[in-house]
């Protein structure tokens, strides 16, 4: 195949577009070749069996991860198409489609970065030599060779380095929220960020009265309960723009998003004319209450118990890792009502209202106790431990009035949850590149910005093209879910990527940044600190790899 790749100079769209079809296809074909041989690890009489899902982690995560990529590749693919079709496709997202399919395809075949230190390749997950060379068709060997080499990568840069990042393919209204939360969080966040997080304040509650005015915490509240009704397309662009100036104020719609998505879908009609519209306009605050000691992401063991007494639940046990815990007014908490169950059948969710608390009494509810868990990032809404003896809760507010339906009412918020938190990490990730960029354009050595060297540039063009793969995978997902479809593997692949991109991109925006980046004065010192909380919380990547390898070998082709 004799295609004419850029590399600066010339483009030839059609050809491009034509070849990045016929590789996907080649890497579908391997995606299924690598199922056959994962499993035959996993599978037991049949059926998938947990020990052996265990025992080959290793090449189901690989599969998880080798997934993510082709469906990342996927919607690159898709993504440039949209762009050629409206006109649109200028020099930048060309050269990043290629990129993408070069840079992919190569790990694909060479090794797959889980982590820094885990590198899963064909081999490792069953693939046979056969299957491999089949991989290797011309398309591939082109892009392989010629997609994403220092050339291409230098040029993403220099065309960046105005500040174009490439087009987003939103439509006009999604621009116009865009470009309204890039102006507030230009004006009214990002000069003071890094002042919050330096001093470890919670953020202002002016700009939490600001945010609610713009709608941030009613963003998909149905209308008939005060909200906006937009869909989760809309909650993205929002989160991301806010996530870019401050990871703090980007997630402080992932409680009301999380609150009244259990309450939409699983509360009574009093219970959502009660609380939806409080939600909506800000006037309480929620934070979710689900995580124990000892627990983490094995919910199914928690022992928080709720025992009713009349009219009340009386909440005894100890919660920790509680976000927001001592500002909020309203907890979603998960405790246990069956004393009997040992697994997630004996949960129930619960509406727990609570006083605000205040510097002097963070905690001044009866019953309830809590301490700050200090923390490297992340600060603007602060980290607690909770201890509950004997907190009451209304049993009118027992989500549903449903006693052992909590966890199946949590697992419905999950998809939402997952695309917000990719949302978060590509606003993150966006903003590590700037703060690369902008301090290489102006740091002078040799007696010329260090931009200008190659190494330097391939960092940050390879930074902006892996941004726009994750926002990519990251909108696929919020359409889906905003056509009703079940997105559970494709909201966590988005999470996936998205987080690994983050913490890459503050990465190599600190080593652009040299000995200065590791000086708490510098912006990129907090953001490194802030992006590497991705990774662990919503699912840490290895829970997050387990879930997608398990939906995916579970699927019936």
């Amino acid at each position: 195949m004799d295609v004419d790749l850029a590399e600066g100079k010339s483009l030839i769209i059609d050809d491009l577009l034509s070849t990045c079809l016929d590789a996907l296809g080649a890497a579908q074909h391997l995606v299924v070749e690598v199922r056959k041989g994962v499993t035959q690890m996993v599978l037991r009489g049949g059926r998938l069996d947990a020990d052996l899902l265990n025992e080959h982690q290793f090449a189901a995560h690989g599969y998880a991860w080798l997934s993510t990529y082709v469906s990342a590749m996927q919607q690159m693919l898709a993504w440039a198409e949209r762009l050629e079709a409206e006109g649109a496709l200028s020099e930048v997202e060309t050269l990043m489609l290629q990129a993408t399919f070069g840079e992919y395809l190569s790990q694909i075949l060479g090794g797959i970065p889980m982590t820094q230190v885990e590198i899963v390749r064909p081999r490792n997950m069953g693939v046979s030599d056969e299957a491999l060379h089949a991989f290797l068709t011309p398309a591939v060997n082109t892009l392989i060779c010629r997609g994403a080499t220092d050339a291409v990568k230098v040029r993403i840069a220099n065309l960046i380095a105005d500040g174009n990042f490439g087009n987003y393919a939103l439509d006009e209204t999604l621009q116009m929220i865009r470009d309204q939360f890039r102006r507030f969080s230009e004006e009214k966040v990002i000069p003071f960020a890094h002042g919050w997080h330096s001093r470890d304040e919670l953020i202002p509650l002016s700009i939490i009265e600001e945010m609610a005015e713009l709608g941030v915490f009613g963003l998909t509240i149905p209308e008939d309960y005060g909200g906006l009704g937009m869909g989760k397309m809309s909650m993205c662009v929002v989160t991301e723009e806010l996530s870019r100036a401050y990871i703090g104020v980007g997630s402080l719609g992932t409680r009301s998003e999380i609150a009244g998505e259990l309450i939409k879908l699983g509360g009574t009609d009093e219970q959502k004319e009660h609380f939806l519209p409080k939600l909506a306009s800000g006037e309480i605050l929620p934070t979710a209450v689900f995580t124990e000691p000892n627990t983490g992401s094995d919910l199914g063991s928690l022992r928080t118990r709720a025992v009713k007494d009349g009219d009340t639940y009386k909440i005894t046990g100890n919660k920790t890792w509680i976000t927001h815990a001592a500002r909020s007014d309203l907890m979603t908490l998960l405790a246990r009502t069956n004393p009997s169950s040992t697994d997630w059948k004996g949960l129930s969710m619960f509406l727990a209202e609570k006083p605000r608390g205040t510097d002097e009494a963070p905690f001044p509810a009866k019953g309830m106790t809590g301490g700050e868990i200090r923390v490297l990032g992340y600060r603007g809404m602060k980290e607690y431990e909770l201890g509950f003896d004997g907190f009451e809760v209304p049993a009118k507010n027992l989500l549903g009035h449903k006693e052992g339906e909590g966890f199946k009412q949590l697992m419905q918020t999950f998809e939402g949850a997952r695309i917000q938190t990719a949302a978060r990490a590509v606003g993150v990730a966006q903003n590590a590149m700037e703060l690369g960029l902008k301090y290489a354009q102006e740091r002078i050595q040799f007696g010329q910005p260090i931009f200008g060297f190659p190494r330097v540039a391939c960092k940050i063009g390879w930074m902006a093209v892996e941004t726009m793969i994750a926002r990519q995978l990251t909108y696929d997902s919020a359409r889906q879910k905003d056509s009703d479809r079940r997105c559970d593997i494709e909201a966590g692949m988005a999470k996936l990527l998205a987080a690994r991109v983050a913490w890459a991109n503050a990465d190599n925006a600190l080593q652009i940044h040299g000995g200065n980046g590791y000086a708490e004065e510098y912006e990129i010192s907090r953001v490194m600190c802030d992006a590497r909380i991705l990774n662990v919380f919503e699912g840490a990547a290895e829970i997050q790899a387990q879930v997608i390898a398990r939906g995916l070998l579970s699927a019936r082709n």
